[in-house]
């Protein structure tokens, strides 16, 4: 599967610019662009009366071309207008239209609202009156579209610029935009569609896609399946969580090595109490670890640190959680061994790295790079990127996810899958899809405990 692109409003205007210079006329784009959008509506709406807005750009050309396709398809249409239309293929596409343009202040409202405005590059909020006009003709409408982004979000950020409304569909023209999965806009999108125009697009950055997983083979063992290794600490409950979603992640054994006695929770993990760092350190040095997870349960107390050092210098490959993230504070760049995996929160983002400028994505893959490591930018939005510039993002999963230890079953996921895969991005990405899947699955007000038994069904969907 090709996953879908991302790309930012200059990286989009170069994906166009590219095709025009191949010899794509630009108004047949814009033609391509309208009339994928009108079929859209046309399949979810069917008849339903539709107003669509219009802008003075090119997103406002993509309105015109909407709204004759659906006249065409014997939908009942209206077009308003914000003013002149100001680009060459948006007057072209206004001729066509041929029909009567209202003004957006005297609009009446209808059953479906598209929103043509201003799509991607916008860098200004809109005026409050048309901010408010496009609010109020949402609210009436019974199905709402945005034409590549709602009207007042800024492309590459998704920061709102001013007040934007909820839309029921956003139909991303090409390739999604940053803001499409990028809080707060993304809450704003409603169901995401990307209508495909026939350039070529990047893939560097992309939205998360499904994995594609494996079975064991027929000579697999609990070895060559991957042994992963769970450095614990004050907290065994975070420790247990994690390694029970590691010995869930398809992973052949789980060891864990904690700090103070413990509970022994799932008989597939090994319990091992080790108190002296030189015998912690001994024990990491097994070859046939192929990943450590050191940060859930591990405590900020004393001793903690010297653990957290034990996991750093062990040489296999490393996750890094919760309190190792914070121990690592303004030492990131120095002492994570590359091709880790870290999994920050925002607060323990910048904590490790400061407030770094850009978009969400900017400062991930800026983290992987300053550290040369793996990064799992957590949350509603979650960012995973690589020094190589390859880029993930997580559509939006269940908000049910924001509590306690789902962030422990994270790391052991993505601790398992390193195990499994020997690849740290690759894991990183498994890892975050499955967590979600496994959240769809739990259902309401779950908690974390519940995602270890959606796992098996979430793997067994993507085998």
């Amino acid at each position: 599967m090709v996953p879908d692109p991302i790309l930012t409003a200059a990286a989009m205007r170069a994906a166009e610019q590219a095709a025009f210079n191949a010899g794509v006329d630009p108004y047949e784009l814009m033609e391509r662009a309208g009339a994928a959008a009108a079929h859209i509506i046309w399949r979810a709406g069917h008849r339903r009366d539709v107003l669509v807005l219009c802008g003075l750009g090119n997103n406002g050309g993509d309105g015109f071309v909407i709204a004759r396709i659906l006249r065409e398809l014997g939908v009942p249409v209206r077009v308003a207008s914000i003013g002149d239309s100001r680009t060459a293929s948006a007057q072209r596409a206004r001729a066509l239209w041929g029909g009567p343009v209202e003004p957006l202040a005297d609009a009446a409202p209808a059953a479906q609202l598209v929103d043509a405005l201003f799509g991607t590059g916008l860098t200004r909020g809109l005026d409050a009156a048309v901010a408010d006009r496009l609010g109020a003709l949402v609210a009436h409408a019974n199905h709402s579209y945005a034409i590549d982004l709602p009207s007042g979000v800024g492309t590459d950020d998704g920061l709102l610029l001013s007040a934007v409304p909820k839309f029921g569909v956003t139909i991303a023209l090409g390739a999604f935009k940053p803001a499409h999965l990028l809080q707060p806009a993304a809450d704003l999108m409603g169901r995401l569609v990307r209508a495909d125009i026939g350039i070529a697009m990047p893939q560097h950055v992309h939205v998360l896609a499904p994995p594609r997983l494996r079975a064991p083979d027929a000579v697999a063992h609990k070895y060559s399946r991957g042994l992963v290794g769970v450095v614990g600490g004050a907290m065994p409950g975070a420790a247990a969580l994690a390694a029970a979603a590691a010995a869930h992640s398809g992973a052949g054994m789980v060891r864990r090595y904690d700090a103070s006695p413990c509970e022994a929770g799932l008989h597939a993990i090994v319990h091992q109490q080790i108190e002296d760092v030189i015998v912690l350190r001994a024990s990491l040095s097994d070859l046939r670890l192929a990943s450590v997870l050191v940060g859930p349960g591990l405590g900020r107390a004393e001793g903690a640190q010297a653990r957290l050092d034990a996991a750093l210098a062990c040489k296999r490959p490393v996750v890094l959680d919760a309190d190792a993230l914070t121990l690592l504070a303004g030492k990131a760049e120095t002492h994570v061994p590359a091709g880790s995996i870290l999994t920050p929160h925002e607060g323990e983002f910048v904590r490790l790295f400061g407030n770094l400028p850009g978009s969400k994505i900017d400062r991930a893959l800026a983290a992987a790079r300053m550290t040369n490591a793996i990064m799992i930018y957590k949350g509603a939005d979650s960012v995973i990127a690589a020094p190589d510039g390859r880029v993930a993002v997580a559509r939006s999963a269940s908000t049910w996810l924001s509590t306690a230890g789902t962030g422990d079953v994270l790391a052991g996921l993505a601790a398992g899958r390193l195990a499994v895969t020997g690849d740290p991005f690759r894991a990183a990405c498994e890892a975050v899809w499955l967590h979600g899947e496994a959240a769809r699955r739990a259902g309401p007000a779950f908690v974390a405990d519940d995602l270890l038994a959606a796992l098996p069904a979430a793997i067994g969907s993507r085998l």
